[in-house]
């Protein structure tokens, strides 16, 4: 039996759907499923019921799956306890975060972790929507909400402040906008609505109940260009809008607060390299907390 092909196996059995445990280990379709055809010839089982909602582990697949997980877990444990600082930090890390945290947080300051450490690869998964630790299919992530269940290890990385920005050049042309009350007659940039993967990303509602964006995008990326565009205005985190010369902050008392929060996977803690990370990071986001806050700019 090829332990790499129950590593395929485990993450088919986390995803459900093949195409994103595929995606998960950085291998095509095809492949995946070629490699879970082997294994089930192999054990002479059928492991997984083909279904419209998905891979759906039969009673075989789901006795291997638990001892999979066992031999995983173990797995974790030996290298936990043969990983030391001076054997060097090597091997790789999949970080998810939303794509305004990963972006622009994580992605610039990043080569001071991989010079730092150089035998470390790392995959940043920064985009709408943020991977699942629970189902392996990320090492770290950094998440707006705490998870409620899973075999997961989390804590609140920090708070973190949201405001309405505007360009200058917007505000020139717009209507008056000295009051909440004045947001029904501007142009309002948002979300798209059914793309929203959180509920802590629904913004406006919190200034006003009938508030809706009609210029929308499901990348904050895209929102912020087109507010310093001057296409209309929205709702920021100011470690977005605080770094940005084309835009100012207007209704300055709205202030909305939201939080991040850091998930591991609990078989993962007191793995040299995972540790070294999550204090990384830990300490960027103290030296950015006036950032995060509202308080100042980098």
């Amino acid at each position: 039996m090829n332990w790499d092909d129950l590593k395929l196996f485990l993450a088919v059995g986390r995803a459900g759907r093949l195409a994103i445990a595929a995606k998960a280990v950085g291998q095509d379709a095809t492949t995946v499923s070629r490699r879970i055809r082997r294994l089930e010839q192999s054990l002479q089982a059928r492991l997984f019921e083909h279904t419209p909602s998905g891979h759906v582990l039969t009673d075989q697949g789901a006795t291997l799956f638990e001892a999979a997980e066992r031999m995983e877990a173990a797995a974790l444990g030996i290298q936990r306890e043969v990983t030391s600082d001076a054997a060097g930090l090597a091997g790789s890390i999949r970080i998810s975060a939303s794509e305004g945290f990963g972006s622009r947080i994580i992605a610039p300051h990043l080569g001071e972790f991989t010079r730092a450490h150089p035998q470390v690869q790392i995959d940043l998964i920064a985009s709408s929507g943020v991977l699942n630790p629970s189902r392996r299919e990320a090492d770290i992530a950094v998440m707006l909400a705490r998870p409620k269940a899973g075999p997961l290890i989390s804590r609140k990385l920090t708070d973190y402040a949201l405001g309405l920005y505007a360009s200058p050049a917007y505000l020139e042309r717009a209507p008056r906008l000295a009051s909440p009350a004045d947001l029904s007659a501007h142009a309002l940039i948002g979300y798209v609505p059914d793309q929203i993967f959180a509920p802590e990303l629904r913004y406006l509602s919190e200034i006003g109940s009938r508030l809706e964006a009609t210029i929308r995008s499901s990348s904050i990326n895209a929102q912020a260009e087109m507010i310093e565009s001057g296409v209309g205005c929205g709702v920021l985190p100011c470690f977005i809008g605080d770094t940005m010369d084309g835009v100012v902050r207007v209704l300055p008392d709205i202030m909305i607060e939201r939080s991040f929060w850091l998930v591991v996977h609990r078989d993962l803690r007191g793995i040299a390299r995972i540790d070294r990370f999550l204090a990384w990071l830990t300490q960027r986001i103290d030296q950015l907390r006036p950032l995060m806050s509202g308080r100042g700019r980098s």
